[in-house]
């Protein structure tokens, strides 16, 4: 690998974007991460195109759900993830977030047509529905019988987010929504997305990787809204032999302690990197289901 990069993803529609916007970025010549904001989207895309092409052995962590779940993509007649996100970039994912959309499942903003609660159908056993396997997976599954203890304790205390949850606080929609455009956007520039395709970072030539992240499996559990906390973890950190957080320098420490945007990049970096072996081994699922919604990349994940 010779860069990995962690994205701290927005779906601010206005100026805000260059405020929540930010990248952690790891170079393999220096063995230092380094923290970058600023930028808006389109601004985001274009840098993360470049660096592929000086760095083409790249991996990309994005912060947003590359799908929705299964029976929602087939419902808007689309059988792969691509078709949906071109759909999407059409011109339906902003009539999704729009005010006057009548479609009540799209919830979290109020409307002429729309309440902004979640729809009582969605909760309670109804959870299920609104989640993909892999939100269902990672936010629920693990906190109930015969679950991973370690990973259900990254999730305590954290409401399990859904894809359809367009406003309020967490709301994982308008970040997706917002990403699906650029999504087709890098694969054009000669990203491979997984889990729809192979990595071939090792390939002749080799192909820059995008994956989806979810912050909160890679930080683990921490009050990140705090910037007290946010500074007691990285020291905490700081003091581990070895690490990459004895490496960083003061900005960005202090870029991290001030944001916890920023805070969500850096780490999400620091642990890719850690990781960063299992990469090149991801393989495109052979699930049908999965091939729709797509898989958040964690630790050990390989399917």
């Amino acid at each position: 690998m010779d860069r990995i990069v962690a994205v701290d993803w927005s779906g601010d529609k206005g100026p805000g974007q260059r405020k929540k916007l930010w990248a952690g970025v790891w170079t393999a010549a220096t063995n230092r991460v380094t923290l970058h904001g600023g930028r808006d989207r389109m601004e985001l895309m274009a840098w993360l195109v470049e660096l592929a092409r000086e760095t083409p052995r790249l991996v990309v962590g994005l912060d947003c759900c590359f799908g929705f779940p299964a029976w929602f993509v087939q419902e808007q007649g689309c059988g792969s993830a691509q078709e949906f996100w071109r759909q999407v970039a059409e011109g339906q994912g902003e009539a999704w977030l729009a005010r006057e959309c009548a479609d009540e499942r799209f919830w979290g903003v109020k409307g002429p047509a729309r309440s902004g609660r979640r729809p009582a159908r969605w909760a309670g056993e109804g959870l299920r529905q609104m989640l993909r396997t892999t939100d269902w997976e990672n936010k629920v599954a693990q906190s109930r019988d015969g679950g991973d203890p370690e990973r259900a304790a990254k999730m305590a205390g954290i409401q399990a987010k859904s894809p359809f949850q367009i406003g309020g606080s967490g709301s994982v929609g308008t970040g997706s929504l917002r990403a699906m455009p650029w999504l087709l956007h890098l694969q054009q520039a000669g990203f491979c997305i997984w889990p729809f395709e192979d990595a071939a970072l090792g390939s002749s030539p080799p192909r820059p990787l995008l994956v989806e992240i979810y912050t909160r499996l890679l930080t683990g559990a921490v009050k990140k809204s705090n910037a007290e906390a946010r500074r007691a973890y990285l020291a905490a950190r700081r003091a581990s032999p070895g690490d990459l957080y004895g490496s960083l320098s003061r900005p960005v420490l202090q870029h991290a302690q001030v944001s916890e945007d920023a805070f969500d990049a850096l780490v999400c970096c620091v642990e890719m990197v850690r990781w960063q072996q299992e990469f090149a081994g991801l393989r495109a699922t052979p699930d049908a289901v999965l091939q729709l919604e797509g898989i958040t990349w964690r630790p050990g994940v390989q399917r």
